[in-house]
């Protein structure tokens, strides 16, 4: 009898060995195969991958795993492509219920995919965060309607959740730690930001308008109810990308982004920027895109809370060294930074701003603001708020991703 069970075991793990490697090619089958309208149900199991998986020019498709921890995608030691999961050119396309580990390059990257939805799923990097790990974890680009609903992200050596170039956008009930930049929206348009968790990341939530891209501008973007905390993970992105600019201890950096509300958020133990909100001109980086808006106006703060421990802002980033050189002994770090270089396009006749295009700032829980003057070489760096207690029109809230 002990033989017989022993010999079944046996065949059992022979089994199984014989279904890992010949899983690649059955998922992959499948998403080539599977018709307009159905169905990809992925096994409960930890299968690895050499290869990218791809789906392409479907329409109305669910790729299903069993759950988060019960379907788990590795790509340890993937040779072929660099994402986990590709998917191009689709519509009305669901991912959920499952994890998508160590993939040599982004996690799951969808583009020019009208209708995206990310439904409780995780992306990680499964050793400690290094510049060799993957760029993005979740990467919707050049999309529309883009939903990431209860995901997790960890370890991205860019972003854990990006969303770039894409139109109508919602980010909910989502965690991110453990990367260079928690949450990023990237030169997108409408989005909202909301009930998320970004912690242990060198900076929490991002939200840039770069050069160089396909879409220029985004706008109407607003970045509310979400726990922003403990960020001060040293950078580990590798050197030449724009994340690895940002200093640890970011809660929230806005840059050359226009339209943003930032509301209702818990900015705790950021102990750099809680806020930033700057230009593309302070980093010194030349533009050669003669359609890019280096600058950020219509920013509004408004209804947060900030709190951090006493002390200075990390000597590592950029910004310690510029809070070294403006602050007192024994001052705090402000919560909020302005880095003071704006549009003179944006000012009137008599040198005050345009109302729609201010930077407001009011009404939050242990405020404090400084404005850098960097654009004048920091010469009247000012800590006064009264420049900033006014209040732009409340963005519209978006409803086509929901």
């Amino acid at each position: 009898m002990k033989l017989y069970l022993l010999l079944l075991i046996a065949c059992l793990f022979c089994t199984k060995s014989w279904a890992q490697a010949d899983v690649q090619k059955r998922y992959q089958t499948r998403l080539i195969m599977v018709e307009n309208g159905g169905t990809v149900d992925l096994d409960q199991g930890t299968f690895t991958f050499t290869g990218s998986l791809s789906l392409e020019d479907k329409k109305r498709i669910v790729i299903r795993g069993k759950g988060i921890d019960k379907t788990i995608l590795s790509f340890k030691g993937q040779t072929d492509g660099a994402e986990g999961l590709r998917v191009s050119n689709a519509e009305e396309i669901v991912i959920e219920n499952l994890t998508v580990q160590d993939t040599k390059g982004d996690g799951i990257k969808t583009m020019n995919v009208k209708g995206i939805t990310f439904r409780n799923v995780k992306v990680e990097w499964t050793g400690p965060p290094k510049a060799e790990n993957g760029g993005y974890g979740l990467y919707p680009v050049q999309c529309d309607n883009v939903v990431i609903d209860g995901c997790t992200a960890i370890g991205a050596s860019d972003a854990g959740i990006y969303v770039g170039q894409s139109r109508g956008i919602v980010v909910k009930k989502s965690k991110a730690y453990h990367n260079v930049a928690g949450i990023e929206i990237e030169n997108s348009r409408n989005a909202d930001v909301f009930d998320n968790e970004a912690y242990d990341n060198t900076g929490g939530i991002l939200v840039f308008d770069l050069p160089d891209l396909v879409q220029k501008q985004g706008g109407n973007v607003r970045v509310f109810n979400n726990y922003v905390h403990d960020n001060n993970l040293p950078n580990f992105a590798p050197a030449g990308n724009i994340v690895a600019s940002v200093s640890d201890g970011t809660g929230l950096l806005i840059l050359a982004a226009n339209g943003v509300e930032v509301f209702n958020n818990r900015f705790i133990r950021n102990q750099s920027v809680s806020t930033g909100i700057i230009s593309y001109l302070i980093t010194e980086l030349p533009i050669k895109d003669k359609a890019y808006y280096p600058f950020s106006t219509a920013v509004s703060i408004h209804d947060n809370v900030y709190e951090r421990k006493p002390g200075p802002a990390s000597s590592r980033g950029r910004y310690g060294k510029i809070f070294e050189s403006i602050l007192k002994t024994g001052q705090d770090v402000p919560h909020i930074l302005y880095d003071g270089i704006a549009d003179p396009a944006t000012f009137d006749k008599d040198g005050k701003p345009l109302a729609d295009k201010r930077i407001c700032i009011r009404n939050n829980k242990n405020q404090s603001i400084v404005n850098l003057d960097a654009g004048r070489e920091f010469k009247n760096v000012s800590f006064d708020a009264i420049p900033f207690n006014c209040q732009l029109e409340p963005l519209k809230t978006v409803t086509s991703a929901r």
